[in-house]
């Protein structure tokens, strides 16, 4: 068991180095294609940031095991606003002026709700391939939207600042395999190794997905975050995070439905669903704001921290009692 706990952290290891190498090498060959900087935040890095969690999903409902696989995109989810925003907002409060990422906030909260309500009957082909159409259509708008911006969005302007040392394309080609195959094999390593321990204890792999799994695939997004509102880059720092899981619904929570569809577990369905929801719907409110919109104080920082932590010892509560 030693050995599945050693290959646990270093997969998550390299699986996050791989994805840092995967986004940069990405992101610069696209900006040598000439590639607006708004449209490589939108969407190459939003993915880029989700390749671990479409990696480890895609392998895990492959091998038939679909809970981790759920677990992994609901978990993110959950772990991307309460403890990596909420973290991000106490190194630094928060407040972003994106007119882009103020629209995709209802989208996030839509597909949240309809991954929701699609669920209480099982997650299927027909489920998850519909989500997978919403991956295509919302791309499309994005890029559609990217290209029509007729001002000059606060988002992009963080983007092209981050994109300005460019890697020349041999470079960044070498980037892009390394981080690919590096993105690859630690998941496969990932997948295994946290299904062993899963077995080992007894615990469900939907438990090992919504915390190990979920937090590690969930470290590109935190170094990305934390790494943006030190330089300042409050919007690309909450644009990380909603970009992100917009394509964890879309294109990870879609792979159980298609590859390895069936029922999904009661725990899912009325506990870590609507923690999600709870979640969206709070980073909804702070984006249009109470009495600030797009703001992110210190305080509600450590509100998201502190309400993410009780869920983590409730579920922690809930695998020991099993």
């Amino acid at each position: 068991m030693v050995i599945n706990f050693i290959a646990l952290l270093a997969g998550l290891a390299i699986l996050v180095y791989s994805a840092d190498k995967f986004v940069t090498g990405t992101a610069s060959i696209a900006r040598n294609l000439g590639v607006s900087p708004l449209l490589i935040g939108l969407t190459i890095v939003s993915v880029g940031t989700s390749a671990p969690e479409i990696l480890v999903s895609t392998i895990a409902s492959w091998q038939g095991n679909a809970g981790l696989a759920i677990g992994n995109a609901l978990g993110s989810n959950i772990a991307n606003i309460g403890l990596i925003l909420g973290s991000t907002a106490l190194v630094a409060p928060l407040a972003f002026h994106s007119g882009i990422l103020k629209r995709e906030l209802p989208v996030l909260m839509a597909l949240s709700i309809g991954a929701y309500l699609l669920s209480l009957d099982g997650w299927d082909f027909f489920d998850g391939a519909l989500m997978l159409v919403g991956l295509v259509t919302f791309t499309g708008w994005l890029i559609r939207t990217a290209s029509n911006e007729k001002q000059r969005d606060p988002l992009g302007e963080e983007m092209e600042a981050e994109l300005s040392e460019n890697l020349p394309n041999k470079e960044a080609w070498l980037y892009f395999g390394f981080g690919l195959v590096g993105l690859l094999l630690s998941s496969r390593v990932l997948v295994m190794s946290a299904v062993n321990i899963a077995q080992f204890f007894g615990v469900s792999d939907v438990v090992i997905g919504l915390t190990i799994v979920a937090v590690g695939t969930s470290l590109p997004e935190l170094a990305a975050s934390i790494g943006s509102v030190l330089k300042g880059e409050d919007d690309l720092a909450v644009g990380n995070v909603v970009g992100s899981n917009i394509y964890n619904l879309l294109a990870v929570y879609s792979v159980p439905g298609v590859l390895a569809p069936g029922p999904v577990a009661e725990s899912v369905l009325t506990r870590d669903f609507p923690v999600m929801l709870a979640f969206t719907g709070a980073l909804f409110i702070l984006g249009y704001g109470i009495s600030k919109a797009g703001h992110i104080s210190r305080m509600e920082g450590l509100g998201l921290v502190s309400v993410y932590t009780v869920y983590g010892w409730f579920l922690y509560q809930s695998a020991v009692a099993v």
